[in-house]
């Protein structure tokens, strides 16, 4: 992959451990939905964060990085932006990008994962393909999942697209689903013979998913999420 050195636009908060990163290339870049960048921080030294822009939006590259105390993973990412007001990256990574072959679509996103889905489901919207395509996006808290009042705006919008929050730890006012995001979807399909899965969130959370939908009739290759390259 060839590397883009970028711009740092701006860095705005998505919550209080979640950043939103704005990136300019010098040039249009090409991706596709649901890959994602590597930033370069030394020679042996990149880390990988998903694209949060669809693909035809390409004029820019937005990450929302989590950062939370203690993750100096991600947080040297921040600073170095920060400090250097530029960053080099690459992308065009993994090969869990959207795939339109027809089926319905299930995107499962834990966390930061949303970024993942979100690339997906923008792409998605604007291709005019009128796909069902529906998205369960879980939190800690409500509040963890920054960007639910746009999803509810957009799948008021759009026919074919359905928003599902799942809260693990709700509070009297939440009305919404509860629990484990995956067992939400589990709780909506009881047969995945004939659907797509798009998983985004950590490894323990992609594995479940992949032992439990495929006993329900999941097939692998309809199967998507850069954690199976290592699990």
């Amino acid at each position: 992959m060839s590397e883009i050195k970028c711009k740092v636009a701006s860095i705005t908060p998505l919550t209080e451990v979640v950043q939103k990163v704005e990136l300019t290339p010098a040039s249009p870049v090409e991706f596709k939905a649901g890959q994602y960048a590597m930033v370069v921080m030394g020679e042996k030294d990149m880390r990988p964060f998903s694209i949060a822009n669809a693909a035809f939006d390409n004029n820019r590259i937005e990450l929302h990085i989590g950062a939370e105390p203690g993750n100096s993973y991600a947080g040297q990412v921040l600073e170095r932006m920060r400090a250097d007001g530029e960053i080099t990256v690459n992308v065009g990574n993994g090969n869990a990008f959207l795939q339109s072959n027809g089926l319905p679509m299930v995107l499962i996103a834990g966390g930061t994962g949303f970024s993942y889905t979100y690339s997906i489901l923008q792409e998605h919207l604007n291709s005019g393909d009128k796909t069902p395509l529906t998205l369960y996006w879980g939190g800690k808290h409500a509040a963890d999942l920054y960007l639910a009042d746009k999803l509810t705006e957009l799948a008021e919008a759009n026919d074919h697209f359905t928003f599902v929050p799942v809260v693990e730890f709700a509070c009297d006012e939440w009305k919404g689903r509860t629990g484990w995001v995956h067992h939400a979807v589990m709780a909506d399909h009881a047969d995945f013979a004939n659907v797509q899965v798009y998983v985004a969130g950590r490894f323990e959370m992609a594995k479940v998913v992949r032992d439990d939908f495929t006993q329900r009739g999941l097939k692998v290759e309809n199967l998507f999420g850069d954690a199976f390259a290592f699990i």
